[in-house]
């Protein structure tokens, strides 16, 4: 196979895995709490609940945050860049440091919802989530 033909292919499979992601259904994010860190000037913790559809799931993100997961009902797929994506259940954990790209965001189950909590610990104003191109 000549280099055009796999550079090709790869522009291909690219393209499908970028128009897969966006065509998930999308979460519905509930803000719970938002609350300065008085002990930690210009930082605070956010806490929000999100839900995830039957097969539904988010873009490709970044928080600039620590966010903390424990899942609520359902199963979800979780993964940063680098690293291995994982089913988690309810009672299970998942953690993002504030330089993790978030890869892998979707509900495991096509016909089941799912809810998870999300604590972040962030810089005061800025945004929960980040679309990362």
């Amino acid at each position: 196979m000549s280099i055009f033909r796999i550079f090709a292919l790869g522009l291909l499979l690219t393209a499908g895995h970028a128009s897969a992601q966006q065509a998930l259904p999308p979460a519905k994010v509930t803000p719970l709490l938002t609350q300065a860190l008085a002990d930690y000037p210009g930082k605070e913790a956010e806490i929000i609940t999100v839900q995830y559809p039957p097969g539904g799931g988010d873009p490709v993100h970044r928080h600039n945050a620590h966010g903390f997961i424990y899942v609520l009902e359902g199963s979800i797929v979780m993964g940063v860049q680098g690293g291995q994506s994982v089913t988690l259940t309810p009672g299970q954990t998942f953690y993002e440091g504030p330089d993790d790209v978030h890869t892998v965001g979707r509900n495991a189950s096509s016909t089941q919802p799912a809810k998870f909590l999300v604590v972040l610990l962030k810089n005061r104003d800025e945004p929960i989530f980040t679309p990362v191109p």
